[in-house]
């Protein structure tokens, strides 16, 4: 039988399936790409996988599951029958589970990007001439727009694990997966500092855990700040 392939990308969000699946203590191969040093995309060898070329990606034998919320429900469909990682269906747990699946890449991560694309706006990969006039540009959007944003989320987060352990309640559950890499990324970037303490906690907690720690032995580098 075909062992179920991650396609991991270095410093991603697969690293969150490769935790699922310690979790899960599933069986798994990773299949690791290195980043462009130039530009940090995705190599091009990722296309013959996906066509949009991205990670995460799994191939589960002839069959080839994307995006990190769509991989999280597939795993859990297959390896987590008594429902240790998520509520049953039907339930009010559930659907506070649910949100936090979708809320992460949703709602979380758009604001973040844009914070990461605006910081390197006028970086050294612009014509040197116009360097001036784009720093210029993201710091204006930066203040009146993805500033306010990024904190509104973080300290919207923030008071949520102000009144729960967890996003989802106060059992561990697969959203606290799908959550980590907004939260991890934000305190990485020093948008979560020690004003917002229960982030930080967030991130001890989960990197306490023994399927996380093992996934990153696995995984290799996974340096949210670099990015």
């Amino acid at each position: 039988m075909t062992a179920l392939t991650v396609h991991h990308l270095a410093h991603s969000r697969s690293q969150r399936v490769l935790w699922l699946l310690e979790e899960l203590d599933a069986d798994y191969r990773i299949q690791c790409y290195e980043r462009d040093p130039a530009t940090g995309r995705a190599p091009a060898a990722l296309r013959a996988v996906h066509p949009l070329g991205r990670s995460p990606v799994i191939t589960d034998g002839e069959r080839v599951v994307a995006e990190s919320g769509a991989i999280i429900e597939y795993l859990l469909d297959g390896h987590d029958p008594d429902h240790r990682f998520r509520p049953a269906p039907g339930t009010e747990a559930f659907l506070d589970y649910r949100y936090w699946l979708h809320y992460a890449e949703g709602s979380a991560m758009p604001p973040l990007l844009l914070s990461l694309v605006f910081d390197r706006l006028g970086g050294p990969a612009a014509p040197w001439l116009m360097r001036p006039l784009l720093r210029r540009i993201a710091a204006g959007v930066r203040s009146a727009f993805v500033g306010p944003e990024v904190r509104a989320h973080l300290d919207y987060l923030e008071d949520v694990l102000q009144r729960r352990t967890w996003f989802a309640g106060e059992a561990f559950t697969a959203a606290d997966i799908q959550m980590s890499f907004p939260v991890e990324a934000a305190v990485a970037r020093g948008l979560a500092g020690p004003e917002r303490p229960r982030l930080n906690a967030f991130v001890e907690r989960i990197r306490g855990r023994a399927a996380y720690q093992r996934a990153r032995e696995r995984g290799g580098p996974y340096d949210l700040a670099a990015l």
